[in-house]
C-alpha cells in the first residue's frame, strides 16, 4: 500500500517494534488517512469491490424507459458482482431531484446513477437551478440502450393517422395538450421540437414521471403524449393507445405501419438512451469493475432477446465512448433549447 510518508514511517516503526497488535491499528489508520486525504493508498479499497449490496439510483418515476431498463439490468447485474443490486426511484424535477440526491452520496462506487440522455443533458439547460454539470460532476461508466419515442394519443382521439393529425392541429392552435414526464425531459422537448418544426401550438402539460403521465393520457384527461417505446408497447398493442409516429429517423420493426415523424415534418428526430454513471471522485479500479460487470451482462444472449422485445437497441459505449457522446449531445441539446425557447416555467 502507497500512502503518505507520515503514515509510512509509522508503519516502519511499528515494524521495529515488533508489535503485531499495534502494527494492524497503525496500517487501518494509514488507510483512513489516504481515504481522507485522496492519497493513492484509498485506491486499495476497491481491491475487494464490491463487498456490499449496490444502489442504483434512477431519477425518474417507475413504469418508464429508464426504471424498466434499471431493473433489467440490476436483476442481470446481481449474480455478476456477487452482492444485491437495488433500483431506488427519485423522481421530480425532470431528473435534478434524483441527480442531486446521487451527488450527495458517498462517492466509493456502491450507489451508482441510471439515467437518460434527457435528464442528463437536456435538464440543465432548461433547469437554472440544476446545480449539477454533467460533464464535470460525473464518471462515465456505460451506455446500454437506445429507443425512440412515440407519439401517442387516446383512442378516442380524431386524428387516426399522423398525417390527419398534423391537419388537425395546424387548424385548431393552442386547443390540444401534450403530457411529459416533467420540464426538460426529452419528451417535453419532443413536443416542443414538433412545434417548432412542424407549424403547430400544442400546449404543455409537465408531470412527475412519464408513468402519471400515461394514466392521464389512458384516462383522457390529456389527449397525447410522447412516450418511449418500451413504456408504451404494451398499451399500444393492447388499443389503449393509438400510435401516430416514432421519433427515430426510421420506422421500429416493432411497429412497421407507424410512421416516423420525419416522413411528415422533415428534420424531426431524437432517440433516448440510457447510461450508467458514478460520481466522478469514485475510484477508476472500482468504475472499471462495474463497466466489466456490464459488458459481461451485455454479452449475455437472453439480455439481447429481452431488449429486442422491448424495441431497445443495444448500445456498447464505455466510459471513453460515452464521455465522447455526452460531450458532443450536451451542445446540441443546448442549441435545440435555445430554439424551442424550453423552460421550466
Amino acid at each position: 500500500m502507497r500512502c503518505s510518508p507520515m503514515a509510512a514511517a509509522c508503519i516502519t516503526y511499528s515494524r521495529k517494534k515488533g508489535n503485531d497488535v499495534y502494527l494492524k491499528s497503525l496500517k487501518k489508520g494509514a488507510l483512513a488517512l489516504c481515504i481522507a486525504f485522496g492519497l493513492p493508498g484509498a485506491a486499495g479499497a476497491a481491491d475487494d469491490y464490491p463487498s456490499r449490496p449496490l444502489n442504483i439510483f434512477v431519477p425518474t418515476a417507475p413504469g418508464g424507459t429508464v426504471d424498466i431498463v434499471a431493473r433489467i439490468m440490476a436483476e442481470k447485474l446481481a449474480p455478476v458482482l456477487g452482492q444485491p443490486v437495488v433500483v431506488v426511484n427519485k423522481p421530480g424535477a425532470g431528473g435534478v431531484v434524483g441527480t442531486q440526491a446521487f451527488l450527495r452520496e458517498p462517492a466509493d462506487g456502491y450507489t451508482v446513477l441510471f439515467t437518460a440522455n434527457s435528464n442528463q443533458l437536456i435538464v440543465p439547460w432548461v433547469y437554472p437551478d440544476a446545480k449539477f454539470d454533467p460533464i464535470a460532476d460525473f464518471a462515465p461508466i456505460a451506455a446500454v440502450g437506445q429507443v425512440p419515442n412515440v407519439l401517442c394519443v387516446n383512442p378516442s382521439f380524431p386524428a387516426r393517422d399522423l398525417q390527419e393529425f398534423m391537419a388537425l392541429a395546424k387548424a385548431n392552435p393552442d386547443q390540444y395538450e401534450y403530457a411529459s414526464a416533467g420540464a426538460g425531459t426529452l419528451n417535453h422537448l419532443l413536443g416542443e421540437m414538433l412545434n417548432e418544426r412542424g407549424g403547430l401550438r400544442l400546449r404543455h402539460i409537465p408531470y412527475r414521471g412519464v408513468a402519471p403521465a400515461m394514466s392521464d393520457v389512458l384516462g383522457n384527461q390529456v389527449p397525447m403524449l410522447f412516450a418511449s417505446l418500451p413504456s408504451a408497447l404494451e398499451s399500444i398493442k393492447a388499443g389503449k393507445l393509438r400510435a401516430l409516429g416514432v421519433s427515430s429517423e426510421a420506422r421500429s420493426p416493432l411497429l412497421p405501419d407507424v410512421p416516423a415523424i420525419n416522413e411528415a415534418v422533415p428534420g424531426f428526430s431524437g432517440d433516448l438512451w440510457v447510461a450508467f454513471y458514478a460520481a466522478r471522485q469514485a475510484p477508476p479500479a472500482t468504475v472499471e469493475a462495474l463497466h466489466a460487470a456490464i459488458r459481461q451482462v451485455m454479452a449475455d444472449p437472453a439480455l439481447r432477446q429481452k431488449f429486442d422485445q422491448l424495441g431497445v437497441a443495444m448500445m456498447s459505449d464505455g466510459p471513453a465512448e460515452l464521455a465522447r457522446r455526452q460531450q458532443a449531445e450536451f451542445q446540441q441539446w443546448k442549441q435545440v433549447v435555445q430554439a424551442a425557447g424550453a423552460t421550466s416555467d
